[in-house]
């Protein structure tokens, strides 16, 4: 399909530009997300007259866009997720979570502008891309973490998993130890009863001896 771009897009073209699409990209993105017109004559002609005053309204929204950015600068949103001791989610986190996130933070973040090839499934730090406008775009830190004391943690280059680990093998540890000392207790009771048992043993020998030489 031939399509005029109202916008920039990224590996397409600038604005005015006439390119040729593949007729899925066009009708479930680029018509729909009002980033182009069908190439048709009519429609070729309403751009030309109404170049001038698309092209500033682009430029405003750029502008709105960059000052945006410029708040964002930096910016880092902690989301909270229950997770396994290998640091799996149960669940994932979605660019609409993330969206939702940024919103709640007082940044007003559309899903569809969250640059996020696949849902985020394990724990951890990621640089996740915001495009603002088709000409600028913004890397906010999301932080994928089982609680805020671990959202810290991470914050600071920590690894929690490696945090679990360790607490797991102490814990190991610990009732290691708490069988060895068992394992001794039972040891030692069993000498006891042992050395309790030899006098008794000596006692009963020295009596048949008795006994066989009064016979």
């Amino acid at each position: 399909m031939d399509i005029i771009l109202l916008e920039r897009v990224t590996n397409l073209g600038q604005i005015g530009d006439v390119v040729k699409v593949k007729n899925g990209y066009a009708r479930n993105f680029l018509l729909p997300q009002r980033k182009a017109l069908r190439a048709t004559k009519a429609n070729i002609a309403h751009f030309e007259t109404q170049r001038k005053e698309i092209e500033a309204n682009n430029l405003k929204a750029k502008s709105e866009a960059e000052a945006i950015a410029a708040k964002m600068d930096k910016v880092s949103v902690v989301l909270i997720r229950q997770a396994g001791e290998s640091g799996q989610l149960f669940g994932s986190v979605s660019a609409r979570d993330i969206a939702v996130e940024l919103e709640e933070a007082g940044y007003k973040v559309d899903k569809s502008q969250v640059i996020l090839n696949r849902a985020l499934k394990t724990l951890g730090l990621y640089d996740i891309a915001l495009r603002l406008h088709a000409e600028v775009e913004i890397n906010v830190t999301v932080n994928v973490a089982r609680s805020a004391a671990e959202a810290e943690i991470q914050a600071v280059g920590g690894d929690v998993s490696a945090d679990l680990n360790e607490e797991e093998f102490a814990v190991e540890d610990y009732f290691e130890k708490e069988e060895d000392a068992e394992a001794v207790v039972a040891d030692t009771g069993e000498e006891d009863a042992e050395v309790e048992a030899a006098p008794a043993e000596e006692a009963e020998t020295a009596d048949d001896a008795e006994e066989e030489k009064a016979e």
